[in-house]
């Protein structure tokens, strides 16, 4: 069934309204696929308005694809309904998702990220020219460790209620590690994807065919940007962290397609490696999941510290 509010939008943007149903889903956001009456076949999305961070990230997306990134190109910019951010864009089905946390897999991951940081560059964030963007801000909560909320986690309102004295001392430790490492660096902030997970990237063999979850962007060091991609890039239907061997390979992949790291850069790329991972990991011990991430820091946590220098 298709929601009223959905037929409404798509005549008043799109000039025509839902035939049919193409693909549905709700998580973080709202996404209805639908052929509409003139034949278009698009993609309707839907979120929690975020003080605006979500037009930015639909304009580095028209740029991406205006410039021959592989994406779905926006059909309309972002409009407030009812309390959330829409937009419209292409509907771009097809592609396989490509799994493995192994080190060949890490590397073909990070190419196509190194190419669109290097793209987005290209983007005055903040400025007054014509094209010009807003930081998409603020950053994902399993990037957000430079909040300004009291404790070492931002507050996230899904996971108000739970118990917090269920998260072990070890995810704790490690998260007040890292924040304390990551509160000294002053390195400039470039724009990237921010869930560069396998599920959200499409390929036909070894071709990248599609990026999606551009409301995912954020507004941090480039180092930053491809550390939690090394360490996020294998996870599928449950997030997971990747082996160190093979967010080495990733990095090292990354600095080949880009350009290379200073020593501390490499540290933040270990350092952001791991915090979405512990993000996971407490919420996994809040609701009780299967401990996924969680046994994959505490396995993993000590030798990523120490790469990271915390």
């Amino acid at each position: 069934m298709v929601p009223e509010w959905l037929v409404s939008w798509c005549r008043t943007h799109l000039g025509a309204v839902p035939a049919d149903v193409l693909h549905e889903s709700a998580h973080m956001s709202e996404v209805y696929g639908v052929r509409l009456t003139d034949g278009r076949e698009v993609a309707v999305k839907a979120r929690p308005d975020r003080s605006g961070r979500e037009a930015t990230c639909v304009e580095v997306q028209r740029f991406a694809v205006l410039n021959g990134y592989p994406a779905a190109a926006p059909l309309t910019g972002v409009t407030l309904h009812g309390g959330k951010a829409v937009h419209a864009e292409e509907w771009r089905p097809g592609g396989d998702t490509r799994r493995g946390d192994d080190p060949a897999t890490a590397q073909a991951f990070a190419a196509p990220l190194a190419r669109l940081v290097d793209l987005a560059a290209d983007i005055e964030v903040g400025g007054t020219e014509p094209g010009a963007v807003e930081p998409p801000l603020p950053n994902p909560e399993w990037t957000r460790w430079d909040h300004d909320e009291p404790g070492v986690w931002p507050r996230i309102p899904y996971l108000d209620g739970y118990d917090h004295s269920r998260v072990p001392g070890f995810v704790v430790e490690a998260g007040e590690r890292l924040r304390d490492r990551l509160a000294g660096i002053y390195l400039p902030r470039v724009l990237g994807h921010a869930d560069w997970e396998s599920q959200n990237l499409r390929w036909h063999g070894d071709t990248l065919w599609a990026v999606h979850d551009w409301d995912s962007l954020a507004w941090l060091p480039e180092a930053a940007i491809a550390g939690a991609a090394s360490g996020a890039f294998a996870s599928h239907a449950e997030p997971t962290l990747a082996p160190v061997a093979s967010s080495a390979a990733f990095l090292e992949a990354y600095q080949r397609a880009r350009r290379p790291f200073t020593a501390e850069e490499i540290e933040v790329a270990w350092a952001a490696s791991l915090w979405p991972a512990l993000h996971n990991a407490r919420a996994e011990a809040l609701r009780g999941s299967t401990p996924i991430a969680l046994d994959a820091v505490a396995s993993q946590a000590v030798d990523r510290l120490r790469l990271a220098g915390a």
